[in-house]
């Protein structure tokens, strides 16, 4: 077996959460435990590097062609993009499959780690439909999105699709419908618009699918996170807010609305996983089609 390639960890004493005094050597720490949780949800999926080089109290950048000086093993994978300001480029991905890899992230400053939704050998078919949901930003918000989660995981059941569910870190809870790849985003997209909508109809107030804040009442289920080359913060990574909270998958029956995002931090994290495994795990499984749910939903809003 080849010896593993060794991560130099530079400036550990970097405080990168100012309030909580957390450094950059405590987050190298985290990842290097959580490793065997974190790298299967990164594994085979291009990755978007977001660099805060001097911690949340700077801004960050986004980095999707892997730098120079990228270490020889650390895998990277060729795609064209095409950026906003129109146009198209090639973009060499880093490939995050490994425990040094994704320390070396560390190194260059990601606190949060972000990953496609599809893999380098199949980037045109998502392995998931995402309801990302975006509370509102008011005391009783959370609460709101807790409840509104769990109307989603009955909307999904009522078609025959599972449903896990995470904090998302920040202020949100992910919930996502895991599938077989046969669908494109396109169809995810679709499938995750007309259930949105359906929910909204149903819960008026409680749910909605406005994008813009001014206009919206109830927590957001945004179906537009679902589109090629969209990232999302992984199963167990850390966000870049107050108190390092970590993106946590739960159990259904823990998403109530006694909790908060910031009650998952590192060392909860960390617990978890050590004590449960990882409840995320049957995501990389995969699910069913989502040909006859998506044909049920365009049927019933005809």
């Amino acid at each position: 077996m080849a010896a593993p390639h060794e991560v130099k960890l530079s400036s550990a004493d970097r405080v990168l959460f100012p309030d909580d005094g957390i450094t950059k050597g405590d987050l190298f720490a985290y990842y290097e435990r959580i490793a065997p949780a974190i790298i299967p949800h990164l594994r085979d999926r291009p990755f978007t590097m977001k660099r805060w080089r001097e911690g949340i109290a700077g801004d960050a950048f986004f980095q999707k062609q892997a730098p120079k000086g990228i270490p020889d093993w650390i895998r990277t994978h060729t795609f064209q993009t095409f950026p906003r300001e129109g146009g198209t480029r090639m973009v060499d991905f880093p490939i995050v499959d490994s425990r040094e890899a994704l320390l070396w992230m560390v190194q260059m400053h990601c606190i949060d780690m972000n990953a496609w939704y599809s893999r380098v050998e199949t980037p045109d078919r998502p392995d998931f439909v995402l309801f990302d949901l975006d509370p509102a930003e008011d005391p009783g918000g959370f609460a709101q999105g807790v409840r509104v989660a769990h109307l989603i995981r009955e909307a999904l059941a009522a078609l025959d699709l599972p449903a896990y569910v995470k904090t998302s870190g920040a202020d949100g809870i992910h919930v996502v419908a895991p599938i077989d790849g046969g669908a494109t985003f396109e169809e995810t997209y679709r499938f995750a618009e007309l259930l949105g909508r359906r929910i909204e109809a149903a819960y008026p107030g409680e749910a909605t699918t406005q994008w813009l804040k001014k206009k919206r009442t109830g927590a957001l289920i945004d179906h537009r996170q679902n589109g090629w080359g969209k990232t999302i913060a992984s199963a167990y990574s850390v966000r870049p807010k107050p108190g390092a909270p970590v993106s946590t998958p739960l159990a259904w029956d823990e998403l109530t609305e006694a909790i908060t995002p910031r009650d998952f931090t590192m060392a909860v994290a960390t617990a978890r996983y050590e004590e449960r495994g990882d409840l995320w795990a049957p995501v990389l499984d995969g699910g069913p089609s989502l040909a006859p749910a998506l044909a049920a939903l365009e049927a019933a809003s005809a």
